[in-house]
C-alpha cells in the first residue's frame, strides 16, 4: 500500500495588519473583523463574520479546505469573496487560490506536500563537499 503524501495547509493573509501566515490543522475556522475570529481580519471593509473555513475529508483519506462565505448559520457577508477572479458562495481550495474579501484584504491558499517515503533509491553520489577552507571558518 503507498504511502499518502504529508499534507499541509497553509493560509496567508494581506490586511491592515500585514502579512500573517496561518498553518491550518482544526476543523473550523471563523474569519472576519469580530475579536473572536479564529482568523482575524484588519479592516473596516470585512464583515464581522465574513467566511468560514471547513475541513472535509476525501475518498482517499486526505484533507482539503472548503471556504463558505459568512457564518455557518448561512447568514452571507456583506461584501462576498472573490475567488480567483470570481465571485462565489463556497469553493473548495486548491493550492495557490487568491482570496479577495475587501479592498487591499486578501489571502492566499497554500498545499504543501511531503512525500513520507524516498520516490525512488538513494544517490550514493549526492554528497555535499566541504572544503578545508570551510572548517577553518567555523572554528573561529
Amino acid at each position: 500500500m503507498p504511502t499518502q503524501p504529508n499534507q499541509n495547509h497553509l493560509l496567508i493573509i494581506e490586511d491592515e495588519k500585514g502579512r500573517r501566515e496561518f498553518p491550518l490543522e482544526e476543523a473550523v475556522y471563523s474569519l472576519g473583523r469580530d475579536p473572536s475570529s479564529d482568523i482575524r481580519l484588519f479592516s473596516q471593509f470585512v464583515s464581522r463574520h465574513h467566511a468560514t473555513l471547513v475541513r472535509r475529508q476525501r475518498e482517499d483519506g486526505s484533507h482539503y479546505y472548503q471556504i463558505v462565505d459568512g457564518n455557518l448559520k448561512g447568514k452571507p457577508s456583506a461584501n462576498g469573496l472573490l475567488i480567483n477572479g470570481r465571485k462565489l458562495q463556497a469553493h473548495d481550495l486548491v493550492n495557490e487560490d487568491e482570496i479577495v474579501f475587501g479592498p487591499q484584504v486578501s489571502a492566499k491558499y497554500y498545499l504543501l506536500r511531503q512525500n513520507t517515503n524516498p520516490t525512488g533509491p538513494l544517490d550514493e553520489f549526492d554528497i555535499t563537499l566541504i572544503s578545508p577552507g570551510m572548517i577553518d571558518e567555523f572554528e573561529d
